[in-house]
C-alpha cells in the first residue's frame, strides 16, 4: 500500500510561484513513476506533469509547459511541482499519483492517489 500526502498549496496572486510537495510512505518509492494532476470545480481531472522512477524523463501538459517543473528526491521519497508564473486558470485541487506502469498522462494508469492540496490564484 502506498500513501501519498500533498502539501504546499495556498492562495496567491497571479504571477507568483509555489512549490508543491508529495511525500510517499512506501519502501520502494524509486520503483514508481509519479504524476501530478489537477481538478478545477466543474471540470475533469487534468494531467499536469509526470516523472519517471529515476527522474531522468519528464512529460508536461500543454497548459503548463515552460511554467511548471516536476522533480523528485528518491532519498526523501518526495516528488515536487515547482509552479511559476501562476495564472487564475491554474486554480484547482492538485493531486499527486503513483504508477507502476509507464510514464503516462492517463489518470487511469495511476495506482495510488493523494488527497489533494488546494491552489488558488487570484487576478
Amino acid at each position: 500500500q502506498v500513501q501519498l500526502v500533498e502539501s504546499g498549496g495556498g492562495l496567491l496572486q497571479a504571477g507568483g510561484s509555489l512549490r508543491l510537495s508529495c511525500a510517499a510512505s512506501v519502501r520502494t518509492f524509486s520503483s514508481y513513476n509519479m504524476g501530478w494532476f489537477r481538478q478545477a470545480p466543474g471540470k475533469e481531472r487534468e494531467f499536469v506533469a509526470a516523472i519517471n522512477w529515476s527522474g531522468g524523463s519528464t512529460i508536461y501538459g500543454d497548459s503548463v509547459k515552460g511554467r511548471f517543473t516536476i522533480s523528485r528526491d528518491n532519498a526523501k521519497k518526495t516528488v515536487y511541482l515547482q509552479m511559476n508564473s501562476l495564472k487564475p486558470e491554474d486554480t484547482a485541487v492538485f493531486y499527486c499519483a503513483a504508477s507502476f506502469r509507464g510514464l503516462t498522462t492517463n489518470p487511469g494508469y495511476y495506482d495510488y492517489w493523494g488527497q489533494g492540496t488546494q491552489v488558488t490564484v487570484s487576478s
